[in-house]
């Protein structure tokens, strides 16, 4: 058994014998599939703790328990996550529970059914609060006992719930090992590092929920403070340092399992690699593992971490020496894309010992001259890295697809050489930079680029940026070393590394006042200092991705409306039909009824000689034109010409290769075409142009982070485009999408059509007046679809366009009001739905009653009727084909035979319309 270390129960154990006041409680039992899992008892109680003014405050938990009630076991503690509660605990603790371990789970002050306010684990309170549940645990009959008073017991959690399990293991010597997840070391490095305002993820924090008004009243006046400020000052740092785990450092000596995330801007690499060391120190074993995840989104690996947290509870807490811990290192890294359904396969290496951040170094070149940089007035306009609630821009950077973005003028930038081979570095680069300005002081924001081999394009590895604040700047300047982000990334050979050191960044506060830094590589031989870690060799077996959290679309979508905002448009009246040049069917009489082009005011002449702009005009295509990449005779879209009217919902149609998300990704800017025009109310479309910020677009799989309610996801995302919150429109948005009550629950807890439906409402914000959709039923059930379908017409139907994209026939023909057809490129016909797939040869008569078959005969015996059949979905209808008769003609011959005809209508399926359309074409 592992040696017990001298108790300090203090002063936070006195009183522990009124712990656990059963306010209310209950029980009930979860029975695992099949015959040999053992069922799972859970009684739910809630726990009565002090509060500082005297009035108890009641914890919701829960215990759970498997197996023989005699025998007894270790305890586990689970810690939810900030925003969370114990019910996101509970598919873990019933799997503990099965492995033969007493668990108990709880809401945190302020979290789920629990009273109190947010102390951000604060000893007096949260911390507290976990020594008074040992206490309980002390006296359960079932929970192994390593002397009175004194419960075997371990503790894991993930974010908040991994900081408490540290910090109790600091103030509570009968805690026997931990496991944390995903973390802070120092809270205050982690909203502040190196005294710069971490302010979206604060924001985050206090401002979403019920806003600052749940926590404390001192947290509330500290981020007040420093919101106001942009800064952190002593006393707000001193503050979140007492409650971090960094506070009890020498205290922490139990064996500790590290998980921390790769894809993590608000606790990076370099809190893990704190914890290791100070543990490491006190003597205790500890384990490192790097995650595919983290709290930027990314691949999650709950299912293996779960497992290897039981592994080291089983070493740990019951003492058995052949459970598998797994290595001192383990970090996970892509192995390749699965070609049949485009999974990220991922693998991990391991090694014997943890390298910690600085590695096996080695050193690559950099050059460049001294430049010059401004820190703009507010730190308006920000560089882009990491975003919250946008974050799996972090996992697309990996794969080279990623998105970061940088301000001329307000960044310096120095490149290596081309790599003779690949470079993997794992831990925080670092460098000698002499930084002069005419401000006392500079915040700088450091990043390393891999730019690809011809300098067309770089990404920013896991979206990460390192803040440093170097003062002594002015005169004649100061020399400093200064880290980069920890990572994980291979550099490969033919690539450069490109250093950046910008003035901004969208996540961080940068002084209000303008400054001019001049920065300049400290040494002639200057190089970058990167750490490798050979020893960590690569295992052979690869795990899929099931979680992408963004796709690519919807990570350039979600950063172009970063950049170009959103602003209520004036409202215009819409204009009458015009005749289209690009209409298949030829030039229209103008007294003709519309088929769903627009006209365009003479005095703003149009492209190629076609009708000229209007402001008016929500979309107008002329010649739109991309060829494949290296193919001077391949089009993807080729002559492509519609236009599109307010108040319409217009369906994009077309087989597979038809050009349908070439054109989607043309209309939002996202590449350019060879030739042709697209206008948006009048304006020609390039990337970033500024009419895209009346454009709102959603593309399957929005990612949003799943411990915060649906609220409080947009509230954060539209904060991300540092656009007003009054232009957002939430609640109209909102109101459109009708969610109702769920928008206060945490996303974790929607159902997929809850999600797509929040997904389209974030594009709706700030109410664009033209909205693209791709796909946006995918994956959901028919009462799920025919909501979307609502949500659409309500949308276009306050005077609104919407463009939607889809394989799903039947719900386009019941959703859209107009239609553009694609094969190959080209565009097939344009028009109203009706028209398009209510024409034919095929009439429906509805009867009034059922009729005989030899009536039927008789029907089809008649002069111009070539066939006639019983409607597949309804009885007492017929489908009567023509040839060389007209309905007015054939109506008075039923009327003849006596059928009992009620109403007769032209019938063509908006399927049987589109077959045969693309079956023309091919």
């Amino acid at each position: 058994m592992t040696p017990r270390r001298p108790r300090r129960r203090g002063r936070l154990l006195a009183g522990a014998a009124a712990l656990a006041v059963v306010l209310a409680g209950g029980a009930t039992w979860t029975v695992a599939a099949g015959d040999s899992p053992p069922e799972v008892h859970r009684q739910d109680r809630m726990a009565e703790m002090p509060a500082d003014d005297g009035e108890p405050v009641a914890i919701d938990t829960s215990y759970f328990t498997a197996g023989d009630p005699g025998t007894r076991r270790p305890a586990v503690l689970l810690g939810h996550g900030f925003g969370g509660s114990k019910d996101d605990l509970r598919a873990q603790a019933e799997t503990l529970a099965r492995d033969g371990y007493a668990v108990l789970t709880w809401s945190a002050r302020g979290f789920g059914a629990s009273g109190g306010r947010v102390g951000l684990n604060d000893p007096e309170r949260e911390v507290a609060d976990v020594s008074r549940l040992i206490d309980w645990l002390a006296e359960q009959p079932e929970v192994l006992l390593d002397a009175e008073g004194d419960p075997r017991v371990g503790m894991s959690g993930a974010s908040y719930g991994g900081a408490i399990a540290l910090l109790a293991a600091g103030h509570d010597d009968r805690v026997d090992a931990v496991a944390p997840r995903i973390t802070y070391w120092n809270l205050a490095d982690a909203l502040f590092p190196d005294g710069v305002f971490k302010k979206l993820w604060a924001g985050i924090f206090f401002t979403t929920g019920e806003g600052c008004a749940n926590f404390s009243p001192e947290l509330c006046a500290m981020y007040e403070r420093v919101a106001v400020n942009g800064a952190p000052d002593e006393e707000a740092t001193a503050l979140l340092t007492a409650r971090s785990p960094a506070a009890v450092a020498d205290r922490i000596d139990v064996p500790a399992l590290i998980v921390q995330g790769q894809h993590d801007s608000l606790f990076p690499l370099d809190h893990a690699d704190a914890m290791a060391t100070a543990i490491e120190a006190n003597g205790a074993p500890v384990a490192v593992d790097w995650t595919w995840s983290g709290h930027d989104g990314g691949i999650s690996e709950d299912h293996r971490i779960e497992e290897r947290v039981t592994r080291w509870f089983d070493r740990y807490l019951k003492d058995d020496p052949a459970a598998d811990t797994g290595p001192a290192f383990r970090v996970t890294r892509i192995s390749g894309i699965d070609t049949t359904n485009g999974d990220t396969l991922l693998r991990g290496a391991e090694a014997a010992a943890y390298p910690g951040l600085a590695g096996d170094p080695r050193k690559i070149g950099l050059t460049g001259s001294a430049q010059d940089i401004a820190n703009p007035a507010g730190g308006t306009p920000p560089s882009i890295s990491a975003v919250p609630g946008l974050g799996s821009l972090s996992g697309l950077s990996t794969l080279g697809m990623g998105l970061a973005l940088d301000f001329p003028g307000q960044f310096a930038s120095f490149d290596s050489a081309p790599l003779a081979e690949t470079v993997r570095v794992t831990g925080s680069p670092a460098l000698r930079l002499h930084i002069a300005s005419d401000a006392p002081e500079a915040v700088l924001f450091l990043k390393v680029y891999d730019v690809s081999p011809d300098g067309s394009s770089q990404s920013l590895p896991a979206q990460l940026v390192t803040p440093v604040r170097v003062t002594g700047t002015d005169g004649e300047g100061t020399t400093a070393e200064l880290p980069l982000p920890a990572i994980d990334y291979p550099f490969e050979a033919g690539h450069r590394m490109r250093l950046v050191v910008s003035t901004t960044d969208l996540g961080y506060a940068s002084p209000p006042e303008p400054a001019t830094h001049t920065v300049t590589l400290a040494d002639d031989d200057a190089a970058l200092t990167v750490p490798t870690a050979p020893q960590a060799t690569q295992l052979p077996a690869s795990l899929p991705w099931w979680t992408w959290a963004l796709p690519v679309a919807a990570a350039a979508l979600a950063a172009l409306l970063l950049l170009t905002g959103r602003h209520r448009p004036t409202r215009r009246t819409p204009a009458p039909d015009p005749q289209d040049p690009q209409d298949p069917q030829g030039p229209q009489d103008p007294q003709a009824p519309s088929t769903g082009t627009v006209p365009v005011p003479a005095q703003d002449p149009g492209p190629h000689g076609g009708p000229p702009a209007d402001p008016a005009v929500p979309l107008h295509i002329t010649g739109l034109t991309k060829r494949y990449a290296g193919s001077v005779d391949r089009y993807a879209v080729r002559d492509l010409g519609f236009s599109v009217e307010r108040g319409q919902v217009l369906g994009l149609l077309g087989p597979n290769g038809a050009g349908k998300t070439t054109t989607l990704r043309m209309l939002m800017g996202l590449i350019t075409p060879d030739a042709g025009e697209i206008r948006v109310f009048g304006q020609r479309i390039t990337p970033g142009a500024p009419v895209l910020s009346r454009v709102g677009a959603f593309v399957e799989g929005a990612g949003f982070l799943p411990h915060l309610s649906g609220r409080a996801n947009l509230e954060l995302y539209w904060r991300a485009t540092g656009r007003p919150a009054a232009d957002a429109h939430l609640d109209e948005a909102l109101e459109i999408a009708g969610l109702g009550d769920a928008l206060a629950r945490a996303v974790r807890t929607y159902s997929q059509g809850m999600r797509q439906r929040l997904a389209i409402a974030q594009a709706m914000l700030g109410l664009p007046d033209l909205l693209i959709l791709d796909e946006p039923t995918n994956g959901l059930d028919p009462p799920q679809i025919r909501e979307m379908r609502e949500v659409m017409i309500r949308y276009a139907a306050q005077g609104r366009t919407v463009i939607v994209s889809s394989h799903l026939l039947a719900e386009v023909e019941q959703t859209c009001t107009h239609l553009v057809v694609m094969d190959r490129g080209r565009l097939l016909q344009a028009g109203p739905v009706a028209e398009i797939a209510g024409t034919g040869d095929t009439l429906l008569a509805t009867l009034a009653r059922p009729v005989p078959d030899e009536l039927i005969e008789r029907i089809a015996g008649l002069p111009g009727v070539t066939a006639v059949r019983r409607a597949p979905t309804d009885d007492e209808g017929l489908l009567i084909q023509l040839a060389g008769t007209t309905p007015a003609d054939l109506l008075p011959e039923l009327v003849r035979l006596e059928v009992p005809v009620a109403a007769i209508a032209p019938h063509r399926r908006l399927e049987d319309a589109f077959l045969t359309l693309i079956g023309g074409a091919a």
